[in-house]
């Protein structure tokens, strides 16, 4: 479990992160959102000691991360894919660290063959492209099998059959009870891997909820009628909100689809097509996120 408590950090007069709290619970994914600089990976570093809190609290399977004894053993972290020397094997660089966290030379075979790094294992990193620097990054994360993981964009990089895998193994991972934290700027992806988002804009917290209950929210219902003014006015009257769709039909917010029908029966009108419409992760998060996105667009 990561709980984060009244998080707060400035850089002199810009505050990084405001007042932020959310708890990432064992067992499911947990995607991290938020718009360039929105606080995500200030707080993942501080989460992981790697920066400083102007106040507030974050803890790891309930203490500090410094306090861990092996902490490699407890959290597994991705925040900089560079993280490593550049003259160093692949092999060698994931040696390096089981060998500072006292963990089996044989924990390095296994992240390599798991993360699909076997036949380049013995090359210098230096050559590596984004995408096999995310994987060795991943190898290095997992290398102490931990219970938690704290992943900041780990797709990047990576083509269509890599980001499947890490899908993948996030959602196997959480499955096992693991604590999954992930952040990602590719809402197609975070939307068929996460179970649960917290979502963050200009360094406050904006939404801490399950994924369903966010895209319920903005979910709607398509309805066509030979007698669209009429069943407009009888929706409005109940409550809804209505507007017209280019093809004719309604679109209805508000409402689900069942009480929609009960609103054209009772007045009378005809239906020639009621269904629901489910929102796209993406639709949902620039709803919720687009007076950040349009404040850090013209400050740019």
């Amino acid at each position: 479990m990561i709980e984060v408590d009244g998080l707060t950090k400035h850089y002199r007069t810009r505050v990084a992160v405001d007042d932020v709290g959310f708890t990432v619970h064992p067992g499911r994914v947990t995607g991290f959102l938020g718009p360039n600089g929105s606080g995500k990976t200030t707080t993942m570093r501080c989460v992981l000691g790697l920066t400083r809190p102007t106040s507030g609290t974050t803890t790891v399977l309930g203490v500090p991360y410094r306090d861990l004894d092996v902490p490699m053993r407890r959290v597994g972290a991705l925040v900089d894919p560079r993280a490593r020397h550049p003259g160093r094997t692949a092999h060698a660089h994931l040696t390096a660290l089981a060998q500072s966290n006292r963990l089996g030379a044989y924990r390095v075979d296994d992240v390599v063959d798991l993360v699909g790094l076997g036949a380049v294992a013995h090359e210098r990193v230096r050559g590596f492209s984004l995408g096999m620097a995310q994987r060795l990054g991943i190898a290095a994360a997992l290398l102490g099998d931990p219970e938690v993981l704290l992943l900041d964009e780990p797709v990047n990089g990576l083509d269509p059959e890599g980001i499947r895998w890490v899908r993948e193994l996030l959602r196997d991972l959480a499955a096992e009870g693991r604590t999954v934290l992930v952040s990602s700027h590719l809402m197609s992806e975070m939307e068929d891997t996460a179970d649960h988002l917290v979502v963050l804009g200009r360094g406050r917290l904006l939404a801490d909820l399950p994924m369903a209950d966010l895209l319920g929210r903005h979910a709607s219902v398509r309805v066509r009628s030979p007698q669209l003014t009429r069943l407009g006015t009888a929706l409005r009257r109940a409550g809804a909100a209505v507007s017209p769709e280019a093809d004719g039909a309604l679109r209805v917010e508000g409402l689900d689809p069942a009480a929609v029908g009960d609103v054209a029966f009772a007045a009378g009108v005809p239906v020639h097509e009621l269904s629901p419409v489910v929102a796209s992760l993406e639709a949902a998060y620039l709803e919720l996120t687009g007076d950040d996105v349009e404040y850090r667009a013209g400050m740019a």
